[in-house]
């Protein structure tokens, strides 16, 4: 009797220590209760949660490509958010806008569009009704009202270089397959690149902005905007005072239409090459309000 009261209390000495270990390697791994409010993983998890960013979708314009986004894009990135720049086909501002808003409908969660020059006509038109879409940011870019065309606008204020009686002053006129009676692909001169579209960039990038510069088609420049989502949407204006395809002044006066937080600086009108930080930072100041839209 007394050896099998002896044999169990082993038996149970080896148990509780058994358990006593487990309890210890458990410990060791994970926090203490007191601890536990601040695990880096649900720290994360929440700041995750509470940072979630807008994705920016970059629409490039007329004798541009995406690659004109590349200085904004490497900014942003770096500040954590996702960015796409999709191409913009520069056939016409219903068509053009067609193409971006099935785009767009692939995207999940918030989205926040940003234009430069005719760029802005097209998500203008894109974004109307997506409710997605969170701010629009027009960079030296269209602000369109109903029934405005890039013709009329360019020439509302004076001191544009487009803004000329003879078209082909300013524009090498190149045939297309299919085009309408009358139509043409739309280049600019090398001479304005230099003078009036990119002038405070180096005379190399001049010289890749002009041989990569994707045309318009005259068209497009010319067809009436459509109803334009400014009216439900928050906006942004980013205004370059040496901006000679679309006068500041008449930059001003859309941005007033529409409501527009804006912020000039001293650029030509290719801001997003020539001060991507400015650019990205009203960006991100859009990007920020979109969080509290939601």
């Amino acid at each position: 009797m007394i050896h099998a009261t002896r044999a169990g209390r082993h038996r149970l000495t080896i148990r509780m220590l058994a358990a006593a270990a487990v309890v210890a390697a458990t410990a060791a791994v994970l926090p203490s209760s007191a601890s536990a409010s601040a695990c880096p993983a649900t720290a994360a998890t929440k700041s995750d949660h509470m940072d979630h960013k807008p994705t920016i979708v970059l629409v490039h314009g007329a004798w541009a490509d995406g690659s004109s986004w590349d200085g904004v894009i490497t900014r942003l990135e770096h500040m954590g958010y996702s960015v796409v720049a999709p191409p913009d086909p520069l056939r016409g501002v219903s068509s053009d806008a067609a193409y971006l808003a099935d785009y767009l409908s692939t995207l999940k969660g918030p989205l926040v569009l940003v234009g430069h020059s005719y760029g802005g006509m097209v998500i203008t038109n894109a974004a109307l009704g997506n409710r997605n879409v969170k701010a629009l940011v027009y960079d030296d870019a269209y602000i369109p009202a109903q029934g405005q065309t890039v013709v009329e606008i360019t020439g509302a204020k004076p001191g544009s270089a487009l803004a000329v009686s003879d078209p082909t002053t300013v524009f090498n006129l190149v045939p297309y397959p299919g085009a309408p009676a009358g139509d043409a692909d739309l280049y600019l001169k090398p001479k304005l690149v230099r003078t009036a579209f990119a002038q405070d960039v180096p005379f190399l990038k001049q010289n890749q902005l002009i041989a990569t510069q994707r045309p318009v088609t005259a068209s497009a420049l010319n067809e009436p905007s459509g109803a334009p989502a400014w009216k439900t949407i928050p906006s942004w204006a980013l205004i370059g005072r040496q901006d000679r395809i679309i006068p500041a002044a008449e930059q001003r006066a859309m941005a007033r239409t529409a409501h527009a937080h804006v912020t000039e600086i001293n650029s030509s009108h290719v801001s997003l090459i020539s001060h991507p930080q400015a650019v990205a930072d009203v960006i991100v100041s859009a990007a920020r309000h979109s969080l509290k839209r939601r």
